[in-house]
């Protein structure tokens, strides 16, 4: 029992460190497909970073009740404790299973997606709209067409009325204003954004998919703990379960 006590007590802190990692990875979710909204078209996709954040939430309650009852038994704290674990439990897997499917779907529509922004971008070499979607784009990313500047030159070579050049977007951040021509590609980012898009997702499965685990895991020996406390409370007065 007294080992249950201090393995309760010890959760209960972690938990609330998982409540902040928990956080960042919905804050990152949720931020990811606001900046790319134009690639990420459904808006529903945001809709894991939001439960994880609800998981962030009520993370902070659980373990303040783990901590307490660690101390101090309390028939009602031991069992609401339980449905928290359960509800945290169920949340999480909707999470991880909902980024999953958003991933395999948004993986698959990304290269269209990108290819038909670049073919229908419309701007001059002078003049370079900072507000289009894709000029945005390469900006944050420090990327340059979907696979690299060459993207941009087949696309005004397909349309006789486009000048070819590259847009000033795809400048390095220390080139912000670089001549956007073919003499000085040094200036210009040679990745596409294709890749570092993709990059990006995976980055966020995988921080879901492993904070999901390792939290799982965490809960299943609070629940087991807070059960070997249960079972020294008579079973009449558990009335809450």
């Amino acid at each position: 029992r007294s080992f249950a006590q201090s393995l309760l007590r010890f959760l209960g802190f972690v938990f609330w460190a998982v409540a902040v990692a928990q956080a960042f990875g919905g804050v990152l979710v949720i931020l990811m497909f606001k900046n790319y909204g134009h690639v990420f078209q459904e808006s529903y996709f945001s809709l894991p970073g939001w439960l994880t954040v609800a998981v962030a939430l009520i993370l902070l309650p659980t373990g303040v009740l783990a901590v307490s009852i660690s101390t101090k038994s309390s028939r009602n704290q031991q069992g609401t404790l339980m449905y928290l674990l359960l509800l945290l439990l169920c949340l999480e897997v909707s999470s991880t299973v909902l980024a999953h499917v958003y991933f395999i779907r948004t993986a698959s529509q990304l290269e269209s997606t990108m290819g038909y922004l670049v073919h229908q971008h419309k701007w001059s070499c002078s003049e370079d709209p900072g507000s289009r979607a894709v000029d945005v784009m390469q900006r944050k990313l420090q990327c340059c067409g979907v696979y690299n500047y060459t993207d941009w030159l087949k696309a005004t070579a397909a349309s006789s009325h486009r000048p070819v050049c590259i847009p000033e977007s795809c400048c390095k951040e220390k080139y912000s204003h670089c001549r956007v021509d073919l003499g000085h590609q040094e200036q210009l980012s040679q990745e596409g954004c294709l890749k570092k898009l993709e990059d990006q997702l995976r980055f966020v499965m995988l921080y879901a998919f492993w904070s999901c685990t390792v939290l799982t895991i965490l809960e299943l020996l609070a629940g087991v703990s807070n059960g070997i406390l249960m079972r020294h409370q008579p079973f009449h007065d558990l009335q809450i379960l």
